[in-house]
Parts: structure tokens; sequence; C-alpha cells
């Protein structure tokens, strides 16, 4: 059979990765990675307020270097036979559009204006709005937040939208509709970002925007206009269907086909999130959790519909059906911060950094930090008098969602060294993710194993272990480096027309595990004392 390729774009918090990908091999032949270049600079974001904002620029020019970039790695017999492409992203990250489907930021008038850009999925200064659809949504006759695990987020679309719009009353008026980041991008390139025609992400709409079949799409128009008339109209120019990623939304335009030098026959996928993407890539089937661990944490979980069937599981992110394989229930919750966590210790410890004159230097030693704090911090015993951190640095998304926590530390005294605060760090993310495994196991999900994907998986036993140990499950991690841009590539050769579905692709494409670790028994017995002291201190008001 000739050979057939597809190309995986994964939009991540800091860069765009394409990868272009052997449609009957899942070999991976090519990959291009480039940062966001104003992002890096720190433009539009505050993050005193937690404010962060990404310029449709960077989305748009990262995709045509990276994607000409793996090109240029390639034979010409492997550009001529490029059948798919597949996009996923971070989210909930929208952005205000026109009636055109423009982003606001892409207008002379709103260029530099960040309310009129995407608002990336950690930035939380929509609490006040998403607190104001729970109480709205408590009250009345549908609860929308149901299958979004009862609690509404700030780091979804609507309480970013509602927010954005009350800071800025000059947006209203070009304010037409509003579209995710993984929505838009396969609109772009098929020539297509009409919001009321742009094919929507089942993925998206379902996990973040109250999108469900049992209310014909949307929360109502009633609901949206009680929350605040600024969202008057908005349903109507919005969409009520909703498409898994295996369908096609189209074939690139030829204005995108020239821009990155493929042609007009290439299918392109409708999108999806990061994470799900990464679940798909990392061989998502009933039975597995697979914890995507970056900046963030997102587990994923697919589930049979006759295992669910009417039972809602509070506190999660959402119980969608297809959102990240066709035909079974996607379950996703999470924590808003994991590594991040981990760069800002780095980030405290290397001030003192600044005063060095040498760029050389500063960076040699700052690239030196946590390597060198998870080498003491494993050497230290695990007992019952070590210091209790909470992980909510950047607020919790699951279980039971509230973005106004913040993070704390207790037991330190004059002998608490870096080290120690570093591993109590590392052991509170865990604690946050037995807390998210206990919510399953609770509401009878069957958890047979553990799947480890991103970067944080593949760079540090230090941390996989601990997990381990404080989950007292093994832990699997995925070879594939780029299990997002595989999910995308996966669900590319399926609207490319290599497989007749997501699974097929997966057993086809599937690059297996390289790693697994598993619980130390005495460490585990103490975890299990210092995560009900974890709990406890999570009880506690300031």
């Amino acid at each position: 059979m000739k050979n057939k390729y597809v190309i995986g774009v994964d939009y991540g918090s800091d860069s765009v990765r394409a990868v272009v990908v052997n449609a009957l091999s899942g070999e991976e032949i090519a990959t291009s990675i480039k940062k966001y270049s104003r992002w890096i600079e720190g433009l539009y974001c505050n993050p005193s307020e937690n404010q962060y904002r990404q310029h449709p620029l960077d989305y748009i020019e990262g995709l045509e270097w990276t994607v000409k970039d793996a090109l240029r790695q390639c034979d010409l017999s492997v550009i001529e036979n490029v059948v798919g492409l597949g996009f996923d992203t971070t989210g909930s990250t929208p952005a205000l559009v026109d009636e055109g489907g423009v982003p606001l930021a892409l207008k002379s008038e709103f260029s530099d204006n960040p309310n009129a850009m995407f608002v990336l999925w950690k930035d939380h200064t929509a609490i006040k709005e998403a607190e104001e659809i729970n109480v709205l949504a408590r009250k009345w006759e549908i609860n929308y937040t149901k299958y979004e695990g009862g609690i509404y987020s700030s780091e979804w679309v609507w309480a970013k939208m509602l927010h954005v719009l009350r800071e800025d009353k000059s947006l209203c008026e070009q304010a037409f509709s509003w579209v995710e980041h993984c929505d838009w991008m396969p609109a772009l390139v098929t020539g297509n970002t009409n919001p009321k025609e742009i094919k929507r992400s089942r993925c998206a709409a379902g996990h973040k925007a109250m999108w469900h079949s049992d209310w014909e799409g949307l929360p109502s128009e009633e609901f949206l206009t009680t929350l605040d008339p600024l969202l008057k109209n908005f349903r109507g120019q919005l969409f009520t269907e909703t498409y898994t990623s295996d369908t096609s939304v189209g074939s690139l335009s030829q204005e995108w086909a020239d821009r990155l030098g493929l042609t007009t026959n290439v299918k392109v996928g409708a999108g999806i999130f990061d994470a799900h993407s990464g679940a798909v890539g990392g061989e998502a089937k009933p039975g597995a959790l697979l914890r995507i661990i970056g900046t963030s944490t997102c587990d994923i979980m697919v589930v049979p519909n006759e295992e669910v069937n009417d039972k809602l599981i509070p506190g999660i992110c959402g119980q969608v059906d297809g959102s990240v394989v066709p035909g079974f229930i996607g379950l996703e919750a999470g924590q808003s911060a994991f590594g991040d966590i981990y760069a800002w210790y780095k980030s405290l410890l290397a001030w003192p950094l600044s005063l060095i004159e040498s760029d050389e230097k500063r960076k040699e030693i700052e690239d030196q930090i946590i390597v060198q704090l998870s080498l003491e911090a494993s050497k230290i015993p695990v007992t019952p008098n070590d210091l209790i951190a909470t992980d909510w640095l950047n607020g919790r998304r699951t279980p039971d969602a509230d973005q106004s926590l913040k993070g704390s530390i207790t037991g330190l005294t004059l002998g608490t060294t870096a080290p120690m605060i570093f591993k109590a760090l590392v052991e509170a993310t865990a604690y946050g993710s037995r807390a998210i495994v206990d919510r399953l196991i609770e509401n009878n999900v069957q958890i047979n194993e553990v799947i480890a994907l991103g970067g944080v998986a593949k760079k540090s036993d230090f941390v996989m272990q601990t997990l381990s140990n404080v989950l007292n499950l093994p832990i699997k991690i995925a070879r594939s480096y780029e299990t997002c841009a595989l999910g995308s590539a996966m669900y590319a050769a399926v609207v490319g027309g290599v497989y007749s579905s997501l699974q097929e692709a997966q057993i086809a494409m599937g690059c297996g595990m390289e790693n697994e670790y598993k619980p130390e028994p005495d460490k585990v017995v103490v975890y299990q004392e210092n995560y009900k002291k974890y709990l406890k201190l999570g009880k506690c008001k300031v």
C-alpha cells in the first residue's frame, strides 16, 4: 500500500508544534516547534491579576512557520501524499469575533487590546462571572452545568466572554459572536470563518460551553440574557450542532495550501482540546486514566455509555459523548497548576541570579535548579512529620472548581531547606491528583491503569515516582513525546480516508509505552496518612 501522511498541529500554552506522521505506521517523520513571539515577551499578560491573553497573529505565524519547517525536513514524496490535517489547542481559549468570524484583535483598532485577543485557558479574570453563572444555574429550571460537574469555572468560555464584554464596552459594537481557538484554526485554513457555519468541536462545546443535546444546544437565550443583557443574541449567532473530531470540516483553501506548501486535496478535521487529543495519542481506552502532565494537568477517561447512563459525576470538568473517542463518554478532570508550581518555585529561588550580568552564566545555573532540587528531594525520607502543602497556586480545577483558592505550605521551621519545600510542593501536586482519582472511584468509574503523558511525565523520575506512591498505582509513560500532536494526526488519518474509525487509527499508529513506575510500599503507607493531612489543611478557611 502506498504510504499516506498526515500532519498534527498542537497548540500549547507557550508554543505550537507540527508533526508529520506516516499514517500507516505512526512513525513521526518530522517535527517543528515555534514559541509564540509576543507571548515570550510577556505582552498582554498581567500575572498579578491572573490575566493571560494571546494574540491571534502568534497562532497564524506559528502555524505557517512550523508546518513549512516540518515539510522542509521531508522528501517530496511525503509532501505530495499528505492527506489530512488535524488541530488541537489549549482550552477553553476563546476570542470575540466580528460578523465575518475575524477575531477582534486582528482589526486595526483592537490590535493591542488584550480584551480583543484569545483568553488563554489559565486566565482567571472571570471568577466573578463564573460564580454568577453557578448561582443562576442552580435556581434555573434546567441546570445547564450538570454535565460539567455541576460547577462552572472561570477558565471556561461563557465566563470569559462575559468578563471581557463587561471590562471593555468598546468591543460590544463589533462583537458578533465568539470562537474557541480549536474551532478557529480549522475554519481559518478551510476558508470559512462565518460564525454561524463553523463546525464546532463537540469536545470544546460539551466540556466548556454548557452545550448538550438534552436542551438542544447551548443554554437558552433567556438564561444568557438574565445572566447579563450584554449576551443578548449571542446564542443565535453561535451553533446548535457540534462535531466529533473524525468529522471533516473541509479541505485546505487555495490560500492556505499555498502558504503551507500543500495541496487543496488535504482534508481538515474538526478541532479538539490538547489534553483530549493527547489521550487519543496515548491510546485511550476504557479503564485507563490518562494524565496529561505539563504546566497544568488534564485527566481524561473514556467510558462506555452504558457504564455512565444518567449518572452525573460531581465536581469534574464534564462528561461528554464523543469528546475524546466517538461512541464513548469522555470524562475530564485536572489541576490548574502542576508544572507551573515547580516553575514558580524555580523562579522564586532564581531571583538573586538577576544580579548576575552574564546571561550565559545565569542560564547555566537556572537550568540546574529543578534538576538539583529533584536529586536532593529524592534523598529526603518520607515521614509523618513532613511539610504539607496545597497545590492551589492557580486555583483548583477539580474536584469542585474554585479558582479563588490559594496555595499554602505548613510546618515551616528555621531548619526547613529549599529541597524540603520542593518535596512538599511535588507531594501537593500528587495529593491533588489523588483527590481526582478518589472522586472518580467514589462514583464507580473503573480505573485499571494510569498512563502519563507530557513534558513532566517524560522528564522527572522524582515527580512520577512520588505520584505513583501517593496514588498507590503503577504509572505507565507513553513512548511518544508528541502525544497531543499524534492524537490530532490519528484523527487526521480518519478524516483523510486512511482509516474508517479512530480505533483503527490508534491501533495502527500507536507508539506504546516506554517506562513504568510502581508504588514503593513503605512510602505508600506514610503517604496515606499525610494525604489525610492535606485534605484537612484544604478545609481551612483564611
